[in-house]
């Protein structure tokens, strides 16, 4: 069992940066892959990235390719989502989860959830 707290959202501009944090509990974070996955109003839950337990293999959703990255720092049990340039189609609550294996996209394929942090970006 892992309990995921985001925390970093906001409402920021077009173009802005912004960090997002997800702590985990437990003392086996390292054995989870993690990931981030966004909703908007009326959307399905669509996945933004993950990351493997040991940080070293890395996928990030077409939508955020090139503007988004996944990284984790074990020691801290903390995954973050840096997010620049961003767009109001960014606009969304955004999902940290966790699975033990291997990092998926689908999200029906993830077993933890945290509450979800909102972040909108106005034009």
């Amino acid at each position: 069992q892992v309990q995921l707290v985001e925390s970093g959202g906001g409402l920021v501009q077009a173009g802005d940066s912004l960090r997002l944090s997800c702590a985990a509990s437990g003392r086996t974070f390292s054995s989870y892959a993690m990931g981030w996955f966004r909703q908007a109003p009326g959307k399905e839950r669509e996945f933004v990235a993950a990351i493997s337990g040991s940080g070293g293999s890395t996928a990030i959703g077409y939508s955020v390719k090139g503007r988004f990255t996944i990284s984790r720092d074990n020691a801290k049990n903390t995954v973050y989502l840096q997010m620049n340039s961003l767009k109001p189609e960014d606009t969304a609550v955004y999902y940290c989860a966790a699975r033990i294996g291997l990092l998926v996209t689908a999200t029906h394929r993830w077993d933890y959830w945290g509450q979800g942090t909102q972040v909108t970006v106005s034009s």
